[in-house]
């Protein structure tokens, strides 16, 4: 206990600006975003896992992750309403015998309707005609996927918006993975995050331990990533409008 209480004492300072430095973020206009771009066509949404088994249904949903839904959706209409064309939707479509069940409890099996995208987003009128469908078996959307050779196809993309779940798993991974890729190439582009179409899952250590399951503090987390994210290049706004 006395290891714990020391922790949580050095970390105060810290915690307490990670707080102030949440609570000060601020939104961005996605006209502006797209005006600073030049172009519609060198703008791209992506979101990640905004899907039924994330969501709605199945032993990974999440009422706290459900609420990203509303965002993403009024995202997508302003995005398209304003040219963007370039939509990309990275979902699990688990193997059947996906190793990473190992790690997670059996979910988003490819073709069921775990796998599928939410029905608020399959519902916008031009959902089906525009946006890029990429599934992946693992929590990294950029290993055995279509998506490099997307990015590749695709070099007049300077600006990544992110969008989905869970803000310290996927969303980590596909932010993280623009930024360092451009890095790497020696690339200008813009990675943002809006802080309001992204989140993660909670689960407090007793019903944790009640199932067997690791606990993960999804305020916590969230926030913690969110300000990883910041760390390494990625811009974080309060929401894009």
């Amino acid at each position: 206990m006395r290891d714990v209480e020391e922790l949580i004492q050095r970390s105060k300072p810290f915690l307490s600006y990670l707080l102030r430095w949440r609570q000060n973020l601020q939104p961005v206009a996605l006209s502006a975003l797209v005006q600073d771009s030049q172009s519609p066509d060198q703008v791209a949404l992506m979101a990640v896992d905004v899907i039924n088994g994330f969501c709605h249904t199945g032993p990974l949903a999440s009422l706290r992750v459900a609420g990203i839904v509303a965002p993403i959706v009024l995202l997508f209409q302003n995005a398209y309403a304003l040219g963007v064309r370039h939509f990309i939707f990275l979902h699990d479509a688990h193997d059947p015998q996906a190793v990473e069940f190992d790690s997670y409890p059996a979910h988003c099996v490819r073709g069921s309707e775990e796998s599928a995208p939410v029905p608020e987003l399959k519902a916008l009128p031009f959902f089906d005609k525009v946006v890029t469908m990429i599934p992946k078996n693992s929590v990294n959307a950029a290993v055995g996927t279509a998506l490099n050779d997307w990015l590749d196809a695709h070099p007049e993309v300077r600006t990544f918006i992110v969008v989905g779940d869970c803000t310290d798993i996927c969303v980590y991974m596909l932010a993280m993975h623009l930024r360092t890729r451009a890095n790497a190439a020696n690339r200008t582009v813009r990675v943002i995050v809006p802080a309001n179409a992204v989140d993660t899952y909670d689960l407090p250590v007793e019903a944790a331990s009640q199932t067997g399951a690791l606990p993960h503090d999804g305020e916590l987390l969230h926030l913690i990533f969110l300000y990883h994210m910041r760390l390494n290049g990625i811009e974080v706004v309060a929401a894009i409008e």
